[in-house]
């Protein structure tokens, strides 16, 4: 008599972990359905993010690339100013020359200092022609960290929304998944842990459905069937891992 009431108590204790067990996959489920909820909306939050700091950079380097050829442009500028100023200065001194050899140096001068003109002069154009091309990209890149900012806003308007909706419930849930882990124990949470962390869906424990695992679909032999039936292992399915469980324990749980 002894021995038979030792025997009702491991095995209820065994259904006790499979309840518990159980109890646990539905409050988990609960969780992942509040997380789904917000979809992609997350990743398609930090990708804005990202977009929008790539295009503040951007937009920085152009802005700074068109500040450093004004500077060239006003350098050049002023240095055809000042090569002007020796010209004009020469071509003084040439009236002043007592022979042919001072003339020549003079009048050579005078064409370098005119060569140096039409350099910085074709330096200012293309200075000018650089700065027009990234006004160009400038305007697109303006305009389309615009576009991202007002999208980021509209997205982040949207997650804040669905958060706010969903924060409470999931939080609680939590908590729950928290409680009913404390009643298992670690050789199984882990075990439903690990082969939870592995499955698309998160389902680590289901139910047998129609001679099958209610996972991975596979059929299930019969005198695992009735073994499943008895409460009295635990039980999981040769081909995905997954803990199985009698539709009946599942049944009193709904």
């Amino acid at each position: 008599m002894a021995k038979a009431t030792i025997k009702e108590k491991i095995d209820a204790s065994v259904e006790g972990k499979l309840r518990s067990l159980y109890e646990l996959q539905l409050i988990d489920s609960k969780t992942d359905r509040l997380r789904i909820i917000r979809g992609e909306l997350p990743l398609e939050v930090q990708d804005l993010e990202d977009t929008v700091a790539q295009l503040e950079t951007r937009f920085e380097n152009y802005s700074k690339e068109n500040a450093e050829f004004e500077h060239q442009i006003e350098e050049k500028q002023q240095a055809i100013k000042d090569h002007k100023a020796n010209i004009k200065k020469y071509e003084a001194q040439l009236g002043k020359v007592k022979n042919n050899r001072e003339y020549d140096a003079i009048t050579k001068e005078v064409e370098f200092q005119n060569l140096e003109i039409q350099l910085c002069e074709k330096r200012v154009k293309e200075f000018k022609a650089l700065i027009a091309q990234k006004e160009d990209f400038l305007v697109s890149a303006e305009k389309d960290l615009k576009d991202k900012k007002k999208d980021l806003k509209a997205k982040k308007a949207e997650l804040e929304e669905i958060i706010e909706e969903t924060q409470k419930e999931e939080q609680d849930l939590v908590k729950k998944s928290a409680k009913k882990q404390e009643e298992i124990e670690a050789r199984l949470l882990n075990a439903y842990t690990r082969v939870r962390g592995n499955m698309i869906n998160g389902l680590a424990v289901v139910p047998v459905e129609r001679d099958a695992c209610g996972g991975c679909f596979s059929k299930i032999p019969q005198q695992r069937q009735l073994d499943i039936k008895t409460h009295k292992k635990v039980i999981v399915c040769e081909h995905c891992g997954r803990i199985l469980v009698d539709p009946d324990l599942v049944a009193s749980e709904n």
